[in-house]
């Protein structure tokens, strides 16, 4: 039995590892797969694994991208240094918005949004919402090209856009983003701003939850949560770099006709189970 539940934790690692990245909801994933194979562990476990299993993912962000994040980095002249220490500026003023939402309102939303039927409105409005864009936004030159150009407002207002995906089916990545493309920067900048952006939210989600219900586990969630970690940040090593590769030549179309797909697929399977 205690082989199975690290299966278990295997293969949600891997959806988290994937899915956080992409503009598909992880959190959306991770509830479906849950339903179809079960962790049986305590549901205060359960609840702080769906959350700390990102710290896994942003791990991988740090070891990707360690030398644009270091500032204390020996291979950096002055100025790259300083533009290093500004784009964390950037990436603390981002985080402001979602940060507030979360300290003040975690409770509520759990109660409120963490529902099968939420996340299918969520995938399928957000998944047409992407088409529409991208079609809008077809043949538009960018204002704002490099992460250097970004200005503080930029960066707020990703950060406001950052707060959508507290509704869970929306997609943090998604949001921050198609956000970004919105406002005008290029989509291989938006993508990156967003992976740092993550940093800071997953931490702090983590934290709170940590806060909330505490490490008092059994020997076996511990290792559930462990081999989870692992899987989701080996997996998001190739996740990100896909992204960055697709980004630079596609756009968020086939994510929104598959949220879409997707969102039929939910609906289908929880009314099947007979859940209302």
């Amino acid at each position: 039995m205690d082989f199975v539940e690290l299966l278990k934790a295997v293969f949600l690692g891997i959806v988290q590892g994937i899915t956080e990245w992409l503009p598909v909801s992880s959190t959306g994933h991770m509830i479906l797969l849950d339903e179809l194979m079960p962790l049986h562990v305590s549901e205060s476990f359960k609840e702080l694994f769906f959350v700390v299993v990102q710290l896994g993912s942003i791990f991988a962000v740090l070891v990707l991208y360690f030398r644009k994040l270091n500032p204390f980095s020996s291979t950096k002249d002055r100025q790259e240094k300083l533009d290093t220490w500004m784009l964390w500026a950037k990436v603390v003023v981002a985080s402001v918005p979602v940060g507030i939402v979360g300290i003040l309102f975690d409770d509520w939303i759990d109660a409120t949004f963490f529902r099968w039927q939420v996340i299918v409105v969520a995938l399928a409005f957000y998944g047409v919402l992407y088409i529409l864009l991208e079609r809008y936004r077809n043949g538009r030159r960018p204002r704002i090209t490099t992460l250097e150009d970004l200005s503080w407002k930029d960066a707020l207002g990703i950060g406001v856009f950052q707060m959508l995906a507290v509704v869970p089916g929306t997609s943090r990545s998604g949001s921050t983003i198609l956000g970004g493309i919105i406002m005008g920067i290029d989509r291989p900048v938006a993508a990156e701003f967003s992976f740092f952006l993550a940093l800071p939210a997953m931490l702090g989600a983590s934290l709170l939850k940590i806060f909330k219900i505490g490490l008092s586990f059994s020997a076996l969630e511990w290792t559930v949560l462990a081999v989870g970690c692992l899987t989701a940040f080996i997996v998001s090593l190739v996740a990100i770099r896909f992204l960055v590769g697709y980004v630079r030549k596609h756009d968020f179309s086939v994510f929104g006709w598959y949220r879409i797909a997707l969102s039929l697929v939910v609906t289908i399977f929880f009314l099947l189970l007979g859940h209302a």
